[in-house]
């Protein structure tokens, strides 16, 4: 069956972050007493759900009243730094590489994403775009990718999913969907080929793949 909708992810894939989330993540890890990362540790470490990553580096369980201080601690540190933050420098290219729709799903808070992905001219771009529906981090990507292929009216066997993590693998597997991650994201690149998904190292070789698919 040929696969005719791509799913992009955002942050760590379409929008080249790291730096700002390692940032961020530093900062709310100081406000719980705790250390700092360095990007290649953050790309070790980092996974959902959120609270378990918090966790791991502050060596101690997190209560979930704690866990939502913490994540509104980075949210607004991240914010403070978007403004700044460009596209992946092939995101343009790769986007205009694929010949079927196209649409954005992402954890980032749906009413900031429209505007973030407006501002970086991608207006009318994609067939839909869905941020994170509540306030606290949604935890894992699979659910949110099933309700935003239904309201597509896409079957997932039709789709292919091209983000940085794990948790997008996992994701387009349970609707059907391939995948495709990228080494420049959030997640260190030894992690992403152990899970045998595809792994590739830029955008535009990543829609290439997608296509074969």
């Amino acid at each position: 069956m040929t696969r005719t909708h791509l799913v992009w992810d955002w942050n760590g894939t379409l929008l080249d972050d790291l730096s700002l989330v390692v940032s961020a993540s530093n900062h709310t890890f100081a406000t719980a007493g705790g250390r700092s990362v360095d990007s290649h540790e953050h790309r070790q470490r980092f996974r959902r759900p959120v609270s378990d990553f918090y966790a791991e580096i502050l060596e101690r369980a997190i209560t979930e009243e704690e866990f939502e201080e913490l994540d509104r601690i980075f949210h607004e540190a991240y914010r403070m730094g978007l403004t700044t933050i460009p596209l992946a420098s092939d995101a343009e290219a790769a986007i205009k590489a694929w010949t079927g729709t196209q649409s954005l799903l992402s954890m980032w808070f749906h009413d900031e994403l429209i505007p973030a992905v407006e501002s970086r001219g991608l207006a009318g771009v994609f067939a839909r775009i869905d941020g994170r529906p509540t306030e606290v981090d949604g935890g894992l990507k699979a659910g949110h990718l099933a309700r935003h292929l239904a309201q597509l009216n896409v079957p997932g066997e039709r789709a292919v999913l091209i983000g940085d993590s794990i948790d997008d693998a996992d994701a387009a597997a349970s609707v059907g969907a391939r995948c495709v991650l990228y080494s420049g994201g959030f997640t260190d690149p030894a992690r992403l080929r152990a899970s045998g998904t595809p792994v590739v190292d830029t955008l535009v070789e990543a829609v290439s793949l997608a296509k074969t698919l």
